[in-house]
Formats: C-alpha cells, structure tokens, sequence
C-alpha cells in the first residue's frame, strides 16, 4: 500500500505504485484522500485505488492483512497526519518503508518512532532528511548511517552517489553503480516503490534495500540518456530479464 498527498501533490505516489507493481508485488494500492481521488483515478490501472478520510479511514485502510508492506511519505506532507499513520501501520506489525516527507515529519519526535521501528522496516533519507531525523551524527557516511541503524532499529538507506545500506547488527554495504542521471524528480519515489514491493513479497528488509538500490541503478544505466523518474519501472523488465534469462 501507498499513501497519496493531498491534491497536486498525488504523482510520487503513483511513481512508488508503480515502482512496487513493477518488481512483482502481486497487488498495489494507493490509499488516498478525498481531494486527490479524482487525480489518481485518471491515471490508475492495474493499481488499485482506495479512499481514505482522515486517521480513522487510514486505520480501516491498513487493517486489511493483505497490505502486508506499506509506503508512507511520497508527497504527504510533514504535519500530524503522516506520524499518525506511520504509528498505525507500525503497531498493526506491517512493514513499513519511511521516506521524503514522512522522514521530516518526525524530526522532532523520533523517540516515539525509534521505539515502533524494526529491523524488518526501512528509512530512505537523503543527506537532508538523515540530518533532520538524525541531528548530531558525526563522521563519515559509513559510520553515520550504522549509527543510525542502531539508533532507530531498522534498515538505513542513506542515498546518494554512493549510497549506504546499513542494518541495526552492524552489516553494511556501499553500492556505488547509481549514474548521475539517477539525480532527476522522483526517481526516490521509484526506489521506495522498489523496496515495498520486495517487502510485500517477503524478501528481508536489508536484503530488500540492497536488491531495490541495485535495481535502481541498473534500470538508470538500462535506459540512458534523457531518463525521468517515469522511465525506471518501465527499464525494469528488461534488467530483470538479464538477471533470469
């Protein structure tokens, strides 16, 4: 499951969506208020699409057991609303994928969210969002994202050129095969859609991170030059068909 933004602020979700069906999560759906339903539903096919209105209609939403991985932040805004369902989610044992503004949105009450997470969820900050949730951190790149790990009980994706994949035991990797144009609109997005469609099929959350960032970067060197965020899903059957082949 996915959560939309309100209103003009839909289109990460729907990126993500896209992102989680595309590597094999046998249905996605995007859960989203009533001021964007209209939006999403011009654009959605094979995603599913469901309403919510306020706490009370995202918990009925997320008590559904077969949205077994979740995705919270895209475009959701910082305020009340996205701590509330991330709590939800969390005390309802789904696996969640924390990303963009669901990241922000707990910079200044992330005791509460460390004391919720698990090693079978995930963090995908950027170096802007990790300092807001993570203030204080010192050293290398390396070094921050186990503290971080370690700190919050789940699986850190610190991105960047050279992202960092960290888990709360200490193992760490660097995957460094993300090219520059991976730096466009959404391409975060995809890559949170990435690691909730292999949660959603039961792959480990750290293992999941590392094959999402992998595939990531593979989809961006698959199309090329003049790639958007709308582009990485659809390289991905091509990719996977090399790794199967």
């Amino acid at each position: 499951m996915v959560a939309s933004g309100p209103r003009g602020r839909s289109g990460a979700a729907r990126l993500a969506a896209r992102g989680a069906l595309r590597i094999g999560a046998g249905l996605v759906t995007v859960v989203a208020p009533p001021s964007a339903l209209a939006e999403n539903a011009a654009q959605l096919t094979a995603i599913m699409l469901r309403e919510f209105r306020g706490e009370a209609g995202f918990a009925e939403a997320v008590a559904d057991p077969r949205l077994n991985a979740i995705l919270l932040g895209p475009g959701n805004g910082v305020g009340r609303a996205v701590r509330a369902h991330a709590r939800t989610a969390l005390k309802l044992g789904r696996r969640v994928v924390l990303d963009a503004d669901a990241l922000t949105a707990f910079a200044g009450a992330r005791k509460g969210l460390f004391a919720l997470l698990r090693d079978d969820c995930i963090l995908t900050p950027h170096e802007g969002e990790f300092a807001r949730l993570f203030p204080g951190a010192e050293g290398g790149k390396l070094a921050r994202a186990r503290a971080a790990a370690r700190a919050s009980g789940a699986i850190v994706l610190l991105k960047g050129p050279d992202t960092v994949l960290t888990a709360p035991d200490g193992r760490a990797v660097i995957n460094a095969n993300a090219p520059p144009s991976l730096a466009t609109a959404g391409s975060g997005d995809v890559l949170a859609g990435f690691c909730t469609g292999l949660l959603a099929q039961g792959m480990p959350a750290f293992e999941a991170a590392l094959a999402a960032c992998w595939l990531h970067g593979e989809c961006a060197r698959e199309f090329g030059p003049g790639l958007i965020a709308e582009d990485l899903a659809e390289a991905l059957p091509n990719v996977l068909r090399r790794l199967v082949g």
